[in-house]
This record gives structure tokens, C-alpha cells and sequence, in this order.
């Protein structure tokens, strides 16, 4: 079966309860991390005093690589089950994790939240937790790690597992979006292979746990949505903007329309790896030369639709935003960089509606008149000039952003709805 069903996967969780050992181990086990990498790798953590302990500096040693723009064996992240196929998206603290889960193109499908047994939760944990329901993450793996430490515990599983179900259901989840499995990383318990040391437990490793998710359906029925990522003139050709359809379909001969612009056109042909396609479908992505367009018509953050259903153009627009770090605070008429699918642009948040509560979601307060770390909120924004947007429940690939300031990610968040211009 070489095609089988894919999911992204984004580990989170308090900084010390093992997300890179745990990543590390299931890489290891399921074949994803050879032997002889795996070598490498514990050589150089020994040589760097990191203990004989290789997996975690796995994932540290992809993360200073991917911060010096350096190209990565995608191995490491990719890995098989029976059934699907999986990526990681990170391996990620904080701040990555959102950013990625945000801008990153690919979405999480689930995550999977490593908590250690005999800590339990801690407040990064559950921070952790409530920005994943925020940003729509459905399916919950909780995967109770080190309980080598507990002796293998029975009886302190069943502690945690209270505990977080009490917690997770107190921000907004649902039984059947939460799985629990008991494992220990370190010694490779229950991740990839059976758990022998806990009898006691009659549940799925976690691969099995992962493999028995379903892969989202490709949105294919629903309306052309294709965000710009550049425009090409290539000689004898014409106009060739290159993007990634997000959700319909694009073919030959379909008329296309350019927003916030307008114009419009009709696909001559389109094509991937210099090969004409006979259409595309979400998660290609395409070059596509386009009769009655120029270059000037069209471009980076552009989204283009079908004439039949043009992609919406926002007058302004409300989103649940959670602010990750500022220094100070946001107030009424805070002006950042917004970064939406491929567009990035300024925009004003004119209102903040509702302070909400992050252990509740419920109401904290109504029209705060500012926003710091840690605070999540209802705002209302408008974009100083023009731009696609659609409502995260309709279209989720086009109603996340992230937005920047001061060299950083400070906030991030969905669109519940849109004004139409």
C-alpha cells in the first residue's frame, strides 16, 4: 500500500516529562531512526556529556539544525504504522509548537500530550492542553510517560488519568476525544512494542493507539481555495502563479477568480514536478498558467477561488486569539504584523470583546481594555488593506494566523466570523 492515509502529529507537554525521548524511542522502534543513526547520535551526546541517553538529543540536535536553516533527513519525522502513515510537525517547546501548528502549512491532526506519572500535570500542561483545543486540535492522545519510575504503577496511572480527564473536560473535551496510554520512553514500554512490565494494562501501544485514528477526509467537495505563494513569468508560457490548494479542486478550463483583486481568468493547464496534471487536490502544490492574467494581477497572499464561489474578502473579522509572549501588553488598537496563509499584513484588533478563561473557556471578562501573556480573548480586527480570510469552521487552512511582532510570535488564533467587503 504506498498510499496510505496520512496524519500530522504534534507532541506537547511540560518541558521535562520526556516529549523529545518519547518522539526519540518511537522514531527508534518503529524503524524510522536506524541503528546506525541512532550510534551517531548517542556517540555525539556522549561526547557531549549528555549522557548515554541519545533519543532526546535526537530531536534537540533537529531543532538546532532547523534553527540554522539547515536542510533535515525528513526520515527523522516520518514514520509508518500498519495502517497510517504519520508526520511529526515538531518536537517543539512552547513557542514552537504554536507557530508551527499555526503558520506551519501542514495542521495537526492530533496531538499527543506526554505528562510524567509521578509529577502529573503541571501548568505547562495544561497551557499546552487548552492552546491545542483553541486551535481546533480534535483528538487528544495522552501518553502518561516514565512510569518506570512508579514501579509500573497501576494504581498511579489511574491517579493521573482522573486527573487529566477532569482537566481536559474542564477546557472544552469530550470522552471520545481523549485516549490514555501508560508508557515509559526510557525503557521503551508501550511505545512501538507491547507493554511486558504492565501487565496489568490490556490497551494499545501508543503506535497502535495512533494507527487506530482515522486520516481526515481531503476536502475535496468543498470550494477552490488556493492561497499564492509566488507568480512566475516564464518565457513562451506567460503567467504562472505556484500555490497550494487547501480545499477543492483546480483542473483545465476552470475559471478562476484572484482576491482581494478580482480578476479573473481561465486555467490553461496545470502542473507539479514539470508534469501536467489532469487536476489538483488539497495538499498539491502547483504551478498553473492562467489565459487573461498578468503578473501584475496577481500575487503572494492572493487566494484564488472558482467565479462560481470567490474566496471572501474581509472588511474586518472576530477570532478567539491566546497571546504566547509579550513583553508588556496589547491594547485596543494594537497594530502587528498578521500572518495568514501566505499573506502577511497589519492589522488593528479595534475591540477586545471578552477576556476568556483558560481553565474554563467560559467568560472572564467583557471588554478588558488589554491583553497580556498567557490571556485568551475574542477580539475584532481589520486589516489595513485588503485580504482573504474564511471562518476556521468552514475553512480551517485559511482561519488560523499567527501574528508577529518584535521578532516573535505573540499571539495566535482562529476566525469565527467574517464581514464581507
Amino acid at each position: 500500500m504506498a498510499n496510505k492515509p496520512h496524519l500530522n502529529l504534534v507532541f506537547i507537554g511540560h518541558v521535562d516529562h520526556g516529549k523529545s525521548t518519547t518522539v526519540g524511542r518511537l522514531l527508534y522502534d518503529t524503524g524510522a531512526l536506524s541503528e546506525q543513526e541512532y550510534r551517531k547520535l548517542q556517540q555525539e551526546a556522549e561526547a557531549k556529556g549528555k549522557g548515554t541517553f541519545a533519543f532526546a538529543y535526537a530531536m534537540d540536535n533537529l531543532k538546532e539544525e532547523r534553527e540554522r536553516g539547515v536542510t533535515i533527513d525528513v526520515a527523522y519525522k516520518k514514520f509508518e504504522g500498519k495502517k497510517n502513515s504519520f508526520t511529526i510537525i515538531d518536537a517543539p517547546g512552547h513557542r514552537d509548537f504554536v507557530k508551527n501548528m499555526i503558520t506551519g502549512t501542514s495542521q495537526a491532526d492530533a496531538g499527543v500530550l506526554v505528562v510524567a506519572c509521578k509529577e502529573g500535570p503541571q501548568p505547562q500542561t495544561k497551557e499546552h492542553a487548552f492552546l491545542a483545543q483553541v486551535m481546533g486540535l480534535k483528538n487528544l492522545i495522552v501518553a502518561i510517560n516514565k512510569m518506570d519510575e512508579v514501579a509500573y504503577a497501576e494504581a498511579k496511572f489511574n491517579e493521573v488519568k482522573d486527573v487529566m480527564t477532569k482537566m481536559l473536560k474542564g477546557i472544552g473535551y469530550k470522552d471520545d476525544q481523549i485516549k490514555f496510554v501508560p508508557i515509559s520512553a526510557w525503557e521503551g514500554e508501550n511505545v512501538a512494542k507491547t507493554a511486558g512490565k504492565m501487565s496489568w494494562y490490556k490497551g494499545n501501544t501508543l503506535v497502535a493507539t495512533l494507527d487506530d485514528m482515522t486520516a481526515p477526509a481531503k476536502p475535496v467537495d468543498k470550494p477552490l481555495r488556493l492561497p499564492i505563494q509566488d507568480v512566475y513569468n516564464i518565457k513562451g508560457v506567460g503567467t504562472v502563479p505556484v500555490g497550494r490548494v487547501e480545499t477543492g479542486i483546480l483542473k483545465p478550463g476552470d475559471k478562476i477568480i484572484v482576491m482581494p483583486s478580482g480578476k479573473q481568468g481561465e486555467v490553461k493547464s496545470v502542473e507539479a514536478h514539470h508534469e501536467q496534471l489532469p487536476s489538483a487536490e488539497p495538499g498539491d502544490n502547483v504551478g498553473f498558467n492562467v489565459r487573461g492574467l498578468e503578473k501584475k494581477d496577481i500575487a503572494r497572499g492572493d487566494v484564488v477561488g472558482h467565479v462560481s464561489n470567490p474566496p471572501t474578502v474581509a472588511k474586518d473579522f472576530t477570532a478567539q486569539i491566546v497571546v504566547l509572549s509579550h513583553p508588556t501588553a496589547i491594547p485596543v488598537g494594537y497594530t502587528p504584523v498578521f500572518h495568514m496563509h501566505t499573506a502577511q499584513l497589519s492589522c488593528t484588533i479595534t475591540e477586545i470583546q471578552k477576556k476568556l478563561d483558560p481553565k474554563t473557556g467560559g467568560v472572564k471578562e467583557e471588554n478588558p481594555k488589554f491583553l497580556k501573556t498567557g490571556d485568551a480573548a475574542i477580539v475584532k480586527i481589520v486589516p489595513l488593506k485588503p485580504v482573504c480570510v474564511e471562518e476556521y469552521k468552514k475553512f480551517p487552512q485559511l482561519g488560523r494566523f499567527a501574528i508577529r511582532d518584535m521578532g516573535q510570535t505573540v499571539a495566535a488564533g482562529i476566525i469565527l466570523s467574517v464581514t464581507p467587503k
